[in-house]
């Protein structure tokens, strides 16, 4: 699963990505996206966030094959070099936008952006490493300029393979618009040390390392600090502030059910989507019940179980359109590829991990931002537990995006029925920055639905754009 910055061209699922290379280890010749990102050469000198001429902030970010520039307000584009300019595409859409992008020296630090002048922002920055469960971990505190005090997030990561501190962009977005940020790759990515791995409980303590790293880089400038965590990051984010002493949790496209339970949900949302009814929908959620029994216990049984549901429904005329957060990936797999691919890929994936009794439990202000249109991760049982969770009394504050994918991304539909994001939802950096600074926020977040609604304006007028 993405972090903030990184949805996809179409439609982006964490495990299905990584289950991927799995297959492409096999030789099945699917391609490991996480390892492409992971081969990106050092980052070229055009990265950084600018201001531009009528204040707006734009961050450059390296991406596969170029860059990508974001807005504050969430517009987007990736940027291609042709010739001595660059040119953009509308959000993760091949088509051209008609923006025009131009840089100066790297020394100079500056841009045209479609007509206006921008200047990097000198953020203050600091490398570190820490210790986590005796293995070192690569990091980075970046403040805004100046001294005043700041809010500090620490930015932890979905499932996915890549180093954050090469493609997180909130870790230069959030500290141009005042807020500082702690960004860190996660054991077993980047140049951190360890293997790569899904355990929930050890990345939680990774969490909690970075973030005594992060308060000891920061020092007295700092007021409040936070975790800030992304689709799987939500289930670890929770987890960490109950371990620590943090005054706030923002989960970005989590979910408050199981991983196991995503799939199941997943494959429903998506078969009726497609126009299925209750009876075949069943008949799909079977297979991916099958499918995560192979898959939650490490690859060690359920081969032949699978195999037999799976083969049951083949040749039913929806077999085809059954996809899942990762069913999908071991449709095209037989006994012995399952077999095989245990051998060497074990993430410790708690699939059946219960979010609910540490949500019930954390005492830390939270704020949820979920799409609900999310099909990678579908929200509606989540929000129905979070709200159940605020009717409690939980300290938890809920937006939902109506019309946002996984990414807190929009998009537009193509006539194959894939999607193609084009921006994110507007507000969405706004509302991470307001709640990490100060828990405040301001009536309106773009076409946020706050759950409950919020009644009245917590910060200034003035801090609070329209929209």
């Amino acid at each position: 699963m993405p972090t903030a910055g990184k949805p996809p061209t179409q439609r982006f699922r964490g495990l299905q990505v990584l289950l991927a290379g799995l297959l492409a280890a096999l030789g099945l010749n699917l391609a490991l996206a996480a390892t492409a990102a992971a081969a990106q050469p050092a980052a070229p000198c055009q990265v950084g966030a600018y201001r531009l001429a009528d204040g707006q902030v734009v961050d450059v970010g390296p991406t596969d094959g170029g860059l990508r520039w974001r807005r504050f307000d969430g517009a987007t584009g990736k940027l291609t070099a042709t010739g001595g300019a660059w040119t953009s595409t509308l959000g993760w859409t091949d088509r051209p936008d008609g923006l025009k992008v131009g840089f100066g020296s790297c020394a100079a630090g500056t841009l045209d952006f479609a007509g206006q002048p921008g200047r990097r922002i000198p953020l203050v920055s600091r490398e570190t490493s820490f210790v986590s469960h005796g293995m070192t971990l690569k990091g980075r505190l970046v403040l805004p300029p100046g001294r005043a005090p700041v809010a500090v997030v620490v930015l932890l990561q979905g499932s996915e393979m890549s180093s954050a501190r090469d493609f997180d962009p909130l870790q230069r977005l959030l500290p141009a618009a005042g807020v500082g940020a702690f960004v860190y790759d996660k054991r077993g990515t980047g140049a951190s040390g360890g293997e790569y791995t899904q355990d929930f409980d050890l990345l939680a303590d990774d969490a909690v390392a970075a973030l005594a790293a992060a308060r000891r880089l920061a020092g007295p400038r700092a007021t409040r600090f936070g975790f800030q965590g992304p689709s799987q990051g939500g289930w670890v984010a929770p987890m960490a502030a109950a371990r620590s002493a943090v005054d706030f949790v923002i989960v970005s496209f989590g979910l408050a059910v199981s991983v196991a339970q995503e799939d199941q949900e997943a494959i429903a949302f998506q078969m009726r989507l497609k126009g299925y009814g209750p009876q075949v929908i069943a008949k799909a959620q079977r297979i991916g019940a099958a499918a995560a029994t192979v898959f939650g216990s490490g690859f060690t049984r359920g081969f032949e179980r699978f195999e037999a549901v799976r083969d049951q429904y083949r040749a039913e005329p929806w077999f085809k359109d059954v996809q899942g957060n990762f069913t999908h990936v071991f449709l095209g797999m037989s006994a012995q590829d399952l077999r095989s691919a245990g051998a060497k890929y074990r993430w410790g994936t708690p699939l059946d991990y219960d979010p609910m009794p540490t949500l019930e439990r954390l005492a830390t202000p939270q704020l949820w931002i979920l799409g609900g249109l999310d099909i990678d991760a579908p929200s509606a049982e989540t929000v129905r537990r979070l709200d159940g969770l605020i009717a409690r009394r939980r300290p938890i504050t809920l937006a939902v995006y109506p019309g946002a994918e996984h990414g807190m991304t929009e998009f537009e539909t193509r006539p194959d029925g894939e999607r193609a994001s084009t921006r994110y939802a507007a507000g969405y950096f706004r509302l991470m920055r307001d709640f990490a600074r100060d828990g405040r926020l301001c009536p309106r977040y773009g076409a946020a639905q706050f759950h409950p609604a919020l009644t009245s304006a917590a910060r200034r007028p003035a801090d609070c754009p329209r929209g």
